[in-house]
Parts: structure tokens; C-alpha cells; sequence
């Protein structure tokens, strides 16, 4: 059977997926930004309970996100993913504290290399529940984060996402070489750990 991340991008290119994934989802989905979305795609779906992890777009101020106008920074769309998990496998909260872990949430401009409205982070709930997860999260991260400055994530509503083009999706597979020297030189890894003490992403293995 096709998986819904196939289906979506080869079926239908960008497109907004409102339509096919319901805006007001589940708790058994979960949408943040934390910059290139290559990155996260590839830290999340290494978590044993994600089933799948899509790429794309949300925030913005279009009707319709695709890479040439948001890599411009003229819709204000982030580029994001929509996590799809099994909540007998993974909670919720376990997926908020772990987002944590692979981002630097005190950039205001962006993330590691990359600045610009694309590249903010975010935590898009969509109903009630997920902002209070979300909000808890917050709250445990400020409470004991292992630095000084302050955490200026935003927790947003969701509004429609969009999936990103076909070669966005999986691109840490697809193109390994290019994504890694991508990542290192960008210095991800790098940040991550002279804040947090530990690569999260490292220490966590699918099943």
C-alpha cells in the first residue's frame, strides 16, 4: 500500500493538504518548524512510534506555499513538517520534549546557518490539547533549559499546511552526501550541542 507521503507529493505535487489531512487533526499528529526542513524530517523520523514525517509549509500569509516563493521570504510561510505517530508507541509529550533537543530555540533570525521567516521555529497545535502539550513543554523547557537566554519559539494555531515538492521529501535519503556536508557545515550539530550538552538525534534509534 502507498504510504500518505507518497500519495500526497507524486499524486498531487504542492498542494494544500487541509483537504486530505484535516486541519484539526488528531493527537496523532504534530506539526513544528525547527529550520531546514531536510534536518527535521530526518531527526523525527528516526523516533521508534513516527510512522511518517512530510515536509512542507505553513504560516504563511499565501493561499498556496511552493519552495520558489517561500525560499524568497515574501509569504512569511515556515517551512515545516507534519509528524504522523502512533500514540501507543510515542506520546505526544515525548515528541514536544524531544523537539526541544533539536533545535536552538533562542535564535530569533532563524537556524545555524539559515535566517529568514523560513527558517523560524514554531510549534503549530491544532486543537485545545495540543496547546496545552505544548504549553507544558514550553514551560518544563524554560524551568530547565541548560542556558541563560531566553527561549522565543512561538507556540502558533495551525492553519493549512502545504506540502513541499517531491524532492524535498526524504532528501537525507535521497541525496545523503549533499545533506550531510549540508548539516555539518551548517553548523546544526555544532549549536545544538554547546547548548543542550547532547545531540538528541544521535541518541535515539528507530525500532
Amino acid at each position: 500500500m502507498m504510504n500518505i507521503k507518497s500519495f500526497l507529493y507524486s499524486a498531487l505535487g504542492t498542494v494544500m493538504i487541509a483537504g486530505v489531512l484535516p486541519a484539526q487533526a488528531a493527537t496523532q499528529s504534530m506539526i513544528v518548524a525547527g529550520g531546514c526542513f531536510w534536518c527535521v524530517e530526518s531527526d523525527f523520523e528516526k523516533v521508534d512510534g513516527v510512522t511518517d514525517v512530510v515536509s512542507g509549509y505553513i504560516g504563511g500569509t499565501k493561499e498556496s506555499a511552493t519552495y520558489k516563493d517561500v525560499s524568497r521570504k515574501k509569504t512569511d510561510h515556515y517551512e515545516a513538517v507534519k509528524i504522523t505517530f502512533d500514540d501507543e508507541k510515542v506520546s505526544l509529550e515525548t515528541l514536544s520534549a524531544y523537539f526541544w533537543k533539536t533545535i536552538d530555540p533562542t535564535d530569533s533570525m532563524g537556524q545555524f546557518c539559515d535566517k529568514g521567516s523560513p527558517y523560524l521555529t514554531g510549534m503549530f497545535y491544532q486543537d485545545e490539547a495540543q496547546q496545552a502539550v505544548f504549553q507544558a513543554s514550553l514551560d518544563a523547557v524554560n524551568e530547565t533549559k541548560p542556558f541563560a537566554a531566553p527561549i522565543v519559539t512561538k507556540l502558533i494555531a495551525a492553519t493549512p499546511f502545504y506540502v513541499a515538492e517531491g524532492y524535498h521529501q526524504d532528501y537525507y535519503k535521497k541525496n545523503p552526501i549533499r545533506y550531510n556536508y549540508y548539516r555539518k557545515s551548517c553548523g546544526r550539530e555544532a549549536r545544538i550541542d554547546q547548548l543542550w550538552g547532547e545531540i538528541a538525534s544521535k541518541n535515539i534509534a528507530k525500532k
